[in-house]
């Protein structure tokens, strides 16, 4: 059985009568997936945070990176290609459109997305003034929405 079709049928095991009657499977496992997404996200960016960039200041010559953008940057690669795996071979696996289109399109998305990231981690962090870990989970919530209807209306549109 190939790793894809393992998370399917786990995923598909909590898709019960109750919530048959809000969500389609397709819109299910695409929530599972961002979910499975964003918690791995959040252990990586804490992992990272802490004990790569160490809640320091990362001087790059030409800009100081904050600490918590410096950890962004760092977990962005890995969540990438986690979402776009997950989403391509799990939530949105009946498509007829090739790889290398469909990732093209998913990284013009993810542009938006490490736009979205990076205003709201700013805004969280240096406006608001909460610390950078439940910062960075707010922001995914509010990346979480965009990503879903980016998602379904344009990149895996079918």
């Amino acid at each position: 059985m190939r790793l894809s079709e393992a998370i399917t049928k786990a995923i598909d095991l909590f898709y019960i009568k109750p919530l048959r009657r809000v969500f389609s499977q397709q819109v299910f496992r695409y929530l599972a997936c961002g979910g499975i997404t964003a918690f791995l996200d959040a252990v990586w960016y804490y992992i990272i945070y802490h004990y790569i960039v160490c809640e320091r200041f990362i001087d790059l010559g030409i800009v100081v990176m904050s600490p918590h953008i410096a950890a962004l940057c760092i977990v962005f690669p890995i969540t990438f290609f986690t979402g776009f795996w997950l989403n391509r071979n799990v939530a949105f696996r009946v498509t007829n459109i090739s790889t290398l289109p469909q990732l093209a399109k998913y990284a013009l998305t993810v542009v938006g997305s490490i736009l979205l990231n990076y205003a709201c981690m700013k805004f969280f962090v240096e406006v608001c003034g909460l610390w950078a870990t439940p910062s960075k989970i707010l922001t995914t919530a509010v990346c979480a929405v965009y990503s879903f209807l980016a998602g379904r209306y344009f990149t895996f549109k079918r």
